[in-house]
């Protein structure tokens, strides 16, 4: 069940009734207008069953051109092109939501929900197009930005791990020397020598 929003909260662009046509889920409204929201990049048909989203984030298109136009991809659950969602297009926008939040806690239900699809059918997915899990991916992200981090900042080995999502410092150096090799430190002497 989705829990609806005060209206005095919401933006000035989403008419209230069209809040509410969203927030219930409500068919009667499919084609008489779209919703994106910004922090997925997905767009949706009012009906669509995926998470409530939180109305400041939310773009209202009169049609799926206007969204389309402004980068917005289908949901791959409504599909509100009519077409199904090229899989190869979906994970696309999976990875390019990692890249944006992997510092943030990010669970195969997190990137699910935010994708609009099912924690198994997006996990099968993502491995057959990317060669990893998301999990693997995710963690090479990291992996990656605390490389950079270790070659052109101060920062401690324990501030990178927060900053790129590892709470643990120790696991984070597990992880880290399990991709590189090397541990963090090791890794940072090596790049730091001229």
């Amino acid at each position: 069940m989705k829990h609806t929003q005060r209206n005095d909260t919401l933006p000035p662009w989403i008419p209230e009734e069209y809040w509410d046509a969203i927030i219930q889920n409500d068919h009667t409204y499919d084609g008489t207008f779209f919703y994106a929201v910004q922090t997925t990049g997905i767009f949706c048909r009012p009906s669509c069953k995926s998470r409530a989203p939180n109305s400041d984030n939310v773009l209202i298109f009169q049609n799926t051109e206007q969204a389309l136009a402004h980068k917005f991809r289908p949901c791959k659950r409504c599909k509100p092109t009519g077409e199904r969602v090229p899989d190869q297009e979906w994970i696309h926008g999976v990875t390019e939501y990692i890249n944006k939040h992997y510092a943030e806690l990010l669970t195969l239900d997190v990137l699910a929900a935010a994708s609009h699809g099912s924690p198994y059918h997006l996990h099968r997915v993502f491995k057959r197009i990317t060669g990893q899990t998301p999990v693997q991916y995710i963690q090479t992200r990291r992996i990656n930005e605390a490389q950079n981090l270790l070659q052109h900042t101060h920062l401690t080995v324990t501030e990178i791990a927060r900053q790129v999502g590892i709470s643990n410092p120790a696991y984070f150096i597990s992880v880290f020397r399990k991709h590189t090799g090397v541990t963090p430190s090791h890794y940072r002497e090596r790049h730091d020598s001229p």
